[in-house]
């Protein structure tokens, strides 16, 4: 069974109850079939209305939900042959990041993307998902390496933001996402880039600025999180709700403003309840992107990327 959020306890209830019963007749050999199929009925109603109706929030939660599939899912369902590439030639290999060569249903890509972890020793290791420098300095170094080979780009981002530590900063850390945005901004391929759970501050946009931005549908992807909103705005991080709703920052949200370009659709529940269908619907809305792209020259690309993100500035301006 999966692992409930706050406001899927009623669910929680009815699947635990139909998981007893199932063990009952495992155990017993009673025929108590129409009730587990009356239970399941139930509980995938319950399901879908909990879900056609969720508050950004609760959005949030379902995005940091940590059975949702990571990086690593994502490209050992995905990516064949893949090659990781490590280190920023400078300083150290920031596991937050993680990255390389591959073959992405038969066309030669370079993917990057935040890794947070499945477990406490593997969140750790990879910082949750919180890259410093040497972080942002490895992705330029591979996206540099896309444009030396003409390799498309795609990166899949999830990260809470950037790592905030003294070290960071001492090291350059606004620095190091300034140059990962530039470099997004001049790679003559095709970039695709689809934010698959958090997409915080700058440290999701510094592997952002692609040609086309997808979002799956409870992803959430913000300048802030609700919280560190919510203690700069009100003092306090009980208004996450509230700053939450003001944030715009669900996949509905940021397709009405102009700041991502598709929605993908996840399995009833969220991603981390069919991650095999989650994975498969992504990879296709990648290779419709990447497609779309395929006859379009460097400069061209580059030029219409570059287009798109100074329009989102001007709006901003003007709004």
């Amino acid at each position: 069974m999966p692992t409930f959020l706050d406001f899927e306890k009623p669910i929680a209830e009815l699947e635990g109850k139909i998981a007893e019963l199932r063990h009952l007749s495992n155990a017993d050999d009673m025929n108590i079939a129409e009730e587990i199929s009356r239970l399941q009925v139930k509980a995938d109603k319950l399901l879908r209305q909990t879900y056609s109706k969720l508050t950004a929030w609760q959005k949030t939660q379902v995005a940091r939900h940590p059975e949702r599939p990571h990086f690593y899912d994502y490209v050992g369902a995905l990516v064949e042959d893949f090659v990781p590439l490590a280190g920023d030639r400078s300083f150290a290999d920031d596991k937050a990041i993680q990255g390389g060569l591959g073959r992405f249903r038969g066309t030669p890509i370079v993917i990057m993307g935040h890794e947070k972890g499945t477990d406490t020793t593997t969140r750790v290791k990879h910082n949750f998902g919180m890259a410093k420098p040497e972080g942002y300095r490895k992705a330029v170094r591979l996206m540099e390496l896309a444009d030396r080979f003409s390799l498309p780009v795609v990166t899949l981002v999830d990260t809470p933001g950037a790592y905030p530590g003294v070290d960071a900063e001492a090291r350059g850390q606004a620095e190091a996402i300034a140059r990962s945005i530039e470099a997004c901004l001049k790679v003559k391929a095709p970039f695709v880039s689809a934010i698959i759970g958090e997409g915080g501050s700058g440290g999701a946009i510094a592997l952002a600025a692609a040609n086309h931005v997808i979002m799956l549908e409870y992803s959430v992807y913000s300048v802030i999180s609700p919280e560190g909103c919510a203690s700069i705005l009100w003092r306090s991080a009980t208004n996450a709700q509230e700053a939450a709703e003001a944030l715009k920052l669900t996949a509905a949200d940021l397709k009405a403003l102009g700041v991502i370009d598709e929605i993908v659709p996840e399995p009833l529940g969220g991603s981390h309840r069919a991650k095999d269908q989650a994975i498969a619907a992504l990879g296709d809305a990648i290779e419709r992107a990447l497609q779309s792209m395929h006859n379009q020259d460097g400069p061209t690309l580059r030029e219409q990327r570059r287009d798109k993100f100074l329009e989102m500035g001007r709006r901003g301006l003007s709004a």
